[in-house]
């Protein structure tokens, strides 16, 4: 499965166009590699995306085509979900 459409369907990135757009600039990596939003993603690949400030690092436990809201969280499993400091004040 595209890494697009996996972001989509499992609900981390609620539009395709926006997962292909992150992926693109290079803000995405599965198995330590820099991914594009065609990268073909398999079960048990590790998929490190960095947002504004957050970085969140997933595995992947199941790739289906369709989800149900409920049915998306079982297609992966957070691992580490970190955020920058900011030293501001």
């Amino acid at each position: 499965m595209r890494l697009d459409k996996f972001l989509k369907v499992s609900r981390i990135i609620k539009r395709r166009s926006v997962a292909k757009e992150i992926a693109d600039q290079g803000r995405i990596l599965i198995n330590d590699r820099t991914a594009k939003s065609s990268t073909d993603v398999s079960v048990n690949d590790q998929i490190v995306i960095k947002f504004g400030n957050k970085t969140l690092t997933i595995r992947v436990d199941a790739l289906l085509e369709t989800t149900k809201k409920d049915d998306a969280e079982r297609m992966y499993t957070i691992l580490s979900e970190d955020y920058a400091q900011d030293f501001r004040k």
